[in-house]
């Protein structure tokens, strides 16, 4: 747990696009914020389930995650409409609102491919050393992030939520099977 003047502070991971930027509609960007299992370059390491706790909490409380551009609080960019852990980490999709200075600056910078980062924006609040990394099991999620600079290089976003894309490949393998039964 990271304390400064014996207050817990606010911590950031940072994810990459990996030049695979996924704006799509305009303004609305979809991708991971974070990866189970990866550890990132601080060396920790987010376990599945660590957002359950705060995402039920967000959605009791009728707030959302914030999107910010580069942790700055002050700088709201844009809107996240899902947020939610799946098998593989923490999938958020939302929209960068153009009439935001701010919102118009990253838009362009994600189209140049000049950004190509995501970073959540956390408290620790149960976490385990082991083996020279620290788990995570339970983070209260605050932000995501636009960023500059990544510190976990394997999240991507992607262009399509997971899921349509899983529903999409198995309706393609479904419509093949037909045909070569037909």
């Amino acid at each position: 747990m990271h304390r400064i003047g014996g207050v817990r502070s606010l911590e950031t991971k940072f994810c990459s696009f990996d030049g695979a930027v996924a704006l799509k509609e305009g303004a609305e960007i979809a991708g991971y914020a974070s990866l189970f299992g990866a550890p990132d370059q601080g060396g920790d390491v987010v376990q599945a389930g660590a957002y359950a706790a705060s995402l039920a909490r967000l959605a009791r409380a009728g707030s959302g995650v914030k999107m910010l551009w580069q942790h700055d609080p002050t700088r709201p960019i844009g809107v996240w409409d899902e947020v939610r852990e799946d098998g593989r980490g923490l999938w958020v999709k939302g929209r960068l609102l153009l009439e935001v200075q701010a919102a118009r600056e990253a838009h362009v910078l994600l189209q140049a491919g000049a950004i190509d980062g995501l970073s959540i924006g956390y408290r620790t609040l149960r976490a385990e050393a082991k083996g020279g990394r620290r788990l995570l099991h339970e983070i209260e999620l605050w932000e995501v992030s636009l960023v500059t600079f990544p510190m976990l290089p394997e999240a991507r976003v992607l262009a399509e939520d997971p899921e349509a894309d899983l529903a999409r490949a198995l309706a393609e393998s479904f419509r093949e099977a037909r045909q070569m039964l037909a």
